[in-house]
């Protein structure tokens, strides 16, 4: 077991308090690591240290802010073993699937470094006689990032590396489960040369994180988690009128058309349910099937499922890990329960194994209605539930009637069903003939109760920004 540090203005700092948060080990429930949860003293100075680094930052140009997000993009491969074997060892991940997840988060850091002769403004033409108006585009200041467990790499950078190119610093709390990967990504920071201040990973309890949100000096808050948790930003937003970029629940519908490659389909979306153990939040949540090819179709996803074994991914990386915790196992277990009793079909699955570890093996539900709460609610686990549809109005109508609205997905091989879902989904994105995976320059941004602005691409870019209007008379 090892003891953590948190890093604050450039220096890994102990604590002065003796409030530790331990870490877990999902796959074998192992103690790994404790890490100082931070007093508000400390957590306090690291958003002083921001403040104070914003004002020399945001004054550099925005290519020399690049140029400091390249040497970062570079730092990341450095230690992308490093932070690999931390991420796999907190998350359950396979060793591949970790550090690769560290190479990524170095692609996007690299992506938003390329924004740095990108950032415009505008010029607008004025209705007063010898004047103009001028639009530019400024930083916020000190951003606060809350990052979450099921992505805690990619997810950090896609955050900073966005707020750094246009001027912001950052505060960043990462999850309490994953904790360690963070701290292996400030080294990285650290060796690329971030200023002081500009960057501060600070780990703490959801009384601190209430404190620096509610901060008079931070200026945005961002975060990728539940609605709860999203309910609770908003309420911390308001006390400074702190801005909010809220990246929230997903149940992300596949529709299946009798013309699509049902193999294809079949083996998309038990991919997307089984990946992470099903803790992402595009994930395919539910599926609804044609009649012509729903017995069809349920056969392939029964066949693809059985394929996927659940265990240690140290001992084989194709394995389905764990999920994060014993809470969330239960939780989900007791969906599927409660499913069952409202009318589910169990196909697959649907057992708590009796093994080390918090797995679940991967679970069918079909004969599933709408109302259910397995269809209604984000379950974020190997838990799929299967419905019938008649007419693609219907299955649209029954996609469209929830309270999410993130990712959806659409298999067929007619591209005027395809350009139909396309124009009439609910949602943020839709994939046709393919599972979600966020592309780098698109806008991964949510309807409804799945958030409020959004990450990636220029418009995740331009989140990190505030307007001026320069009103210009000559």
């Amino acid at each position: 077991m090892r003891i953590e540090k948190n890093f604050i203005n450039n220096e890994f700092v102990g604590s002065s308090q003796n409030s530790l948060i331990d870490v877990y080990d999902p796959a074998t429930e192992e103690l790994i690591a404790q890490v100082p949860a931070a007093s508000a003293e400390e957590a306090t100075y690291a958003i002083d240290c921001a403040t104070q680094a914003q004002k020399e930052w945001r004054k550099l140009t925005s290519i020399e802010r690049g140029v400091y997000l390249q040497k970062l993009a570079d730092a990341l491969l450095e230690h992308k073993h490093e932070i690999g074997a931390a991420l796999a060892e907190e998350s359950g991940k396979s060793l591949d699937d970790a550090t690769n997840e560290a190479v990524y988060a170095s692609e996007i850091t690299r992506y938003h470094a390329e924004w740095a002769r990108r950032i415009e403004g505008e010029i607008i033409p004025s209705d007063t006689p010898n004047e103009n108006l001028l639009l530019q585009r400024e930083p916020i200041g000190v951003v606060v990032a809350l990052v979450p467990f099921n992505f805690p790499v990619y997810t950090l950078l896609r955050k900073l590396a966005p707020a750094l190119i246009t001027g912001n610093t950052m505060v960043i709390r990462p999850s309490n489960n994953t904790p360690c990967s963070a701290f292996a990504i400030a080294k990285a920071i650290k060796a690329a040369g971030i200023p002081k201040g500009v960057v501060n990973v600070v780990a703490m309890t959801h009384p601190t994180a209430e404190l620096i949100c509610t901060h008079p000096k931070v200026g945005m808050i961002t975060l990728t988690g539940s609605v709860g948790a999203g309910r609770k930003v908003l309420e911390y937003s308001q006390v400074n009128i702190a801005k909010s970029s809220l990246e929230l629940g997903g149940k992300t519908p596949a529709i299946v058309e009798p013309d699509a490659d049902l193999e294809k389909a079949a083996q998309e979306i038990i991919g997307s349910k089984t990946s992470n153990c099903g803790q992402l939040c595009t994930a395919v949540e539910r599926v609804y099937v044609h009649e012509d090819v729903y017995d069809t179709f349920v056969a392939l996803l029964n066949k693809n499922m059985k394929n996927k074994p659940y265990g240690n991914r140290t001992q084989n990386p194709d394995f389905m890990g764990p999920l994060v915790n014993e809470n969330a196992r239960l939780n989900i277990h007791q969906m599927v329960e409660r499913a069952i009793d409202d009318g589910a079909t169990l196909e697959l699955g649907g057992f708590i194994p009796e093994e080390k570890g918090f797995f679940y093996p991967a679970t069918l539900l079909t004969n599933c209605r709408q109302d259910m709460e397995i269809v209604q609610e984000e379950i974020f686990g190997p838990v799929l539930p299967v419905l019938k549809y008649k007419e693609i109005d219907e299955a649209l109508a029954l996609a469209n009637d929830h309270q999410f609205g993130l990712a959806s997905v659409i298999y067929t091989e007619n591209y005027r069903t395809a350009m139909k879902v396309a124009n009439e989904m609910e949602a943020g994105e839709v994939y046709i003939n393919r599972t979600p995976s966020d592309p780098y320059q698109g806008y991964h941004a949510g309807w409804k109760r799945s958030g409020l602005g959004g990450d990636d691409g220029k418009h995740g870019m331009l989140e990190y920004t505030q307007t001026r209007l320069v009103v210009l008379k000559y």
